[in-house]
């Protein structure tokens, strides 16, 4: 790739980690072109620490979500890239839950019994 123009969004892309600032991580690729990783875009879960999903010098795989073409920079994903991999799993049909007897009214035949035993305990 020779400059922004022949970046796509959506495209997967490998690029080197830069630096790494609380908010998300810098990427530079070969060609000048540069990206940031935003925090939200590292992982679906509460990410507390950049420096644990990625290092300094650590070469990764990307999505392209955004391009801010005058500045030469992508907008890029671990987050959009984890979820196409997901999609593309098996998934497994759950049949549900067996059939079961507990539930409010086995709570509510039970109630009686529990209150006087906390009763008695109590004495």
């Amino acid at each position: 790739m020779s400059d922004i123009h022949d970046y796509k969004i959506g495209m997967t892309v490998y690029g080197k980690i830069t630096s790494i600032k609380p908010y998300g991580a810098f990427v530079s690729f070969d060609n000048g072109v540069s990206g940031l990783i935003h925090i939200s875009e590292l992982s679906n879960g509460f990410v507390r620490d950049v420096g644990s999903f990625v290092k300094v010098d650590e070469h990764v795989m990307l999505k392209v979500i955004d391009i801010d073409v005058p500045h030469k920079q992508l907008r890029l994903s671990f987050k959009a890239l984890s979820q196409n991999n997901r999609r593309r799993t098996r998934r497994v049909r759950y049949q549900g839950l067996p059939e079961s007897q507990i539930g409010f009214s086995s709570l509510s035949e039970a109630m009686p019994k529990w209150i006087k035993e906390k009763e008695h305990v109590q004495g």
